[in-house]
């Protein structure tokens, strides 16, 4: 128990160190803002969900103390509960075996069920979806002055960098203000994405990996996530607040399906014998130029809909030897 609590300080002491170093501007507090939650999802997948809630609630009252209640708000829900909950999560599982077996049948080991990588992605959405809304409501109460505030924040931004004209700065500045709210939540759930993704490969390395790894190229969203996302566009159109937070909500989950496209990708391209090219190739071109996702969306949505891995692996060919 000793040994949990300390292992609990130190990851939160290092989580809050991570978010706290923002205050000094340079870069590379930028990258360590995002992986704050990293020790905490170690800590939860290493050690177990309360080496991480202690953590976490260490490095809340820490940072409270420290920089006072906003900062202590911020890291509680943009840090320390998706680290806690999400690790959580990830080392669920239940027996789905039974070890004995009646009427002289044979024995049978039980079997774990793991929580489905599909829900903790929709989990992170939900995530993504709070911690960005929470964000544009500390800029005002509603639609109109969170869009103000943003565009006065931008247009000083801009009015210190360039000698460009008004009008081409007034254009950049509101496609911004636009498209920064959805920005927010996509970088969001890809940083949490990515963070569990280490966490996970850190305990595994470490042998603390007390599961075996999944199966990414199976996930997929639960079914009705299709009708929420359906909702959700709906709620797009109606203005004000509402209309900012489900386009919010509609970011996360587009990008969520795009990267069940890239699962969908992995599952499709098992016969090719250029497989790793071509994957090499989709990554680096999302990456470099970012619209190509639209692309991955849509095969995200497609299998959603049309099961495209389940009837791939039905007639799937055989693999195309090597050598």
């Amino acid at each position: 128990m000793i040994a949990i609590v300390a292992i609990a300080i130190a990851a939160g002491a290092a989580s809050a160190l991570m978010f706290a170093s923002i205050i000094s501007g340079a870069l590379i507090s930028l990258v360590l803002f995002y992986l704050a939650p990293l020790p905490l999802v170690v800590a939860a997948i290493g050690w177990g969900p309360l080496s991480a809630a202690v953590g976490g609630i260490a490095a809340t009252i820490g940072l409270g103390a420290l920089f006072g209640l906003p900062y202590c708000i911020a890291y509680a829900i943009t840090v320390a509960l998706p680290a806690w909950w999400l690790g959580h999560l990830a080392m669920l599982g239940r027996s789905i075996g039974d070890a004995s077996a009646g009427n002289g049948a044979a024995h049978t080991a039980p079997t774990m069920e793991w929580y489905p990588t599909g829900r903790l992605l929709l989990w992170m959405v939900g995530f993504a979806t709070l911690t960005t809304a929470a964000a544009m409501l500390t800029l005002g109460g509603d639609s109109a002055t969170i869009v103000a505030t943003m565009k006065r924040g931008l247009l000083r931004i801009f009015g210190q960098r360039g000698t460009s004209p008004a009008a081409d700065i007034d254009r950049w500045v509101d496609a911004l203000v636009l498209i920064a709210p959805c920005a927010a939540a996509i970088v969001t759930l890809l940083t949490l994405t990515l963070n569990l993704w280490l966490a996970a490969t850190i305990t595994a390395t470490s042998g603390r990996l007390q599961r075996p790894w999944p199966d990414i190229r199976s996930t997929a969203m639960p079914p009705m996530t299709l009708v929420g996302l359906c909702v959700v566009l709906a709620f797009c159109f109606v203005g004000g607040l509402l209309a900012m937070f489900a386009q919010i909500a509609a970011a996360a989950l587009l990008m969520a399906y795009a990267l069940t496209g890239f699962a969908v990708l992995h599952t499709l391209t098992l016969s090719l014998r250029s497989r790793p090219l071509w994957l090499g190739c989709t990554y680096a071109v999302v990456i470099i130029f970012a619209w190509p996702a639209l692309a991955l969306i849509v095969l995200g949505l497609a299998d959603a809909v049309f099961g495209l891995r389940e009837r791939y692996l039905r007639t799937r060919p055989p693999p195309v030897p090597t050598t």
